[in-house]
């Protein structure tokens, strides 16, 4: 599969999307900052940030200052669980909005199918994206049951899930689910968060492409289609991870990553959520 750092996905909504992005979750200040001035010199155009995160302003302000046009930086936020409900999505969506400076953002998400009130929230979203709030619309953290809700209710599709993701967790019904729909997938932390970075079947795998572990995560989810947005602030690891278009994992070792699904989850886990 021949990919480049500034490869783009079409999205069910015709709006192309970065396939390799920076999350910026427990940035802060001017740490922040850096890394997403770093990451867009690097090449990376799309950056993923949400109300709760709390560094909306320094995700702008880093854009602004990056001297890359705002039109080709795709930026994405959320709408998180307390804002959730059609007027205060509303509401919450201008106020990020402010606080990054910016007239509209790529992708608007749902962060979590909180109950009661993401139907309504989805509607709001709706609103948003013909407004010209948003240019894409879409979910975070949804399982089969919550897309299945949200289908049977309202006729506009989810332009991207992104839901926690890696060979480590690869819930293949969802996948399948979401790629049938012309729905696409974003993984969020695909580096596990550094927990099975040592992994023996990997590392083997990371050594016969003298690449590292985490190259090869992220390598994975591209060669399947996946959006990638792995998170660091350190400058050498925003390079690191960008450096994954100069390979591709043979079929056998795709299949050895395929199978080391065990159910990790190292942030939240929706499945039981009502």
């Amino acid at each position: 599969m021949s990919l480049q750092t500034d490869s783009r996905v079409r999205l069910n909504n015709g709006v192309e999307m970065p396939l390799l992005g920076l999350g910026v979750w427990q940035m802060h200040g001017k740490e922040c900052e850096r890394a997403v001035r770093l990451a867009l010199e690097q090449g990376y155009r799309l950056i993923d940030t949400a109300s709760m995160y709390g560094n909306e302003r320094e995700v702008g302000l880093a854009v602004r200052e990056s001297g890359v046009p705002r039109e080709d930086v795709f930026v994405t936020t959320k709408v998180w669980n307390t804002e959730q409900g059609y007027e205060s999505t509303v509401h919450a969506c201008e106020a990020s909005l402010k606080r990054l400076g910016m007239a509209y953002v790529d992708l608007y998400l749902i962060h979590w199918p909180v109950a009661g009130k993401r139907l309504a929230t989805w509607q709001a979203l709706v609103r948003l994206q013909a407004q010209g709030k948003c240019r894409a619309i879409g979910v975070s953290n949804y399982t089969v049951r919550h897309l299945e809700e949200l289908r049977n209710t309202d006729p506009h599709v989810p332009a991207v899930n992104q839901f926690e993701l890696s060979p480590f967790l690869y819930p293949r019904d969802l996948v399948r689910y979401c790629q049938e729909r012309a729905i696409q997938v974003e993984a969020y932390s695909p580096l596990t968060r550094g927990r099975r970075l040592k992994d023996p079947r990997l590392v083997r795998i990371a050594a016969k492409y003298r690449k590292t572990a985490a190259q090869v995560l992220i390598r994975w989810g591209l060669e399947h289609g996946f959006l990638e947005i792995p998170k660091s602030s350190r400058p050498e690891r925003i390079r690191e991870n960008a450096d994954v278009f100069d390979f591709a994992l043979a079929p056998e070792d795709l299949g050895v990553l395929d199978a080391l699904g065990e159910g990790l989850h190292v942030a939240w886990d929706p499945t039981d959520a009502p």
